[in-house]
């Protein structure tokens, strides 16, 4: 067996946390009494979407910081609201109930239970590599049922650094103790998950969720399914 140790990405590489997050926009949306200000929901979540991903590609690169993107990724949809006024307060309001709704979320992307129980019966020693925030993420890896799946859980707060910076990958060698020769890399971000461990060395397996977009260069795998990791693993 090549392959000794695994690094995953988690949202949605395992966890489908957008569709988990479309479930808790909704609620977050009641919660706050948003209809008041917003006569049609989907303004609120398109510009929320909008900015969530704007938002996360800058901090992956260190261009912003945790507490910035927690406040403006709700400041930009919110200010849409007609008569509303979206206070930095206001925002943490909103961020507080979202993640607390997002975390106990249990949906996983489809095949990702199947996938982690295999690779475990296989006996590879298995790593969760995620930008994702602390308290969040031991929350979600808890409410999936996924937790006790994993040797280690490396997060970027506790590395200081995100994906796909070096740092971050040198701390998760560290403290995972994992062989860089004999360590895949699965992860759905092209930017993020798989330039990143390329640029450190690492065979790469690609979660492509959007086939109409190859790869935009070569990688070790590409797959469009977790169902496919099976047959390589």
């Amino acid at each position: 067996m090549k392959y000794s140790d695994l690094f995953l990405d988690f949202d949605d590489t395992l966890y489908d946390t957008h569709g988990n997050a479309v479930i808790a926009l909704q609620e977050l949306f009641v919660a706050l009494h948003l209809g008041d200000y917003f006569p049609d929901p989907t303004l609120f979540y398109d510009e929320y979407w909008k900015a969530n991903i704007d938002l996360w590609t800058r901090y992956s690169k260190a261009e912003i910081t945790r507490d910035y993107l927690i406040v403006e990724r709700f400041r930009r949809p919110l200010s849409f609201g007609k008569g509303l006024e979206p206070t930095e307060d206001y925002c943490l309001k909103a961020s507080d109930l979202f993640l607390d709704y997002c975390s106990t979320k249990p949906g996983l992307v489809e095949g990702a239970r199947e996938l982690v129980d295999y690779l475990k019966k296989k006996g590879y020693r298995m790593h969760i590599c995620s930008n994702g925030f602390h308290e969040v993420q031991y929350k979600k890896l808890q409410s999936c049922g996924l937790y006790e799946m994993f040797d280690t859980i490396i997060l970027s707060e506790d590395a200081g650094a995100n994906k796909p910076s070096q740092q971050f990958f040198d701390y998760a060698f560290e403290i995972s103790k994992a062989p860089k020769a004999s360590t895949l890399m699965i992860g759905d971000n092209f930017n993020t998950d798989i330039l990143g461990a390329k640029q450190v060395g690492l065979d790469t397996a690609y979660f492509n969720r959007f086939p109409d977009y190859p790869a935009p260069e070569p990688v070790t795998f590409e797959v469009t399914s977790l169902h496919q990791l099976m047959e390589i693993l």
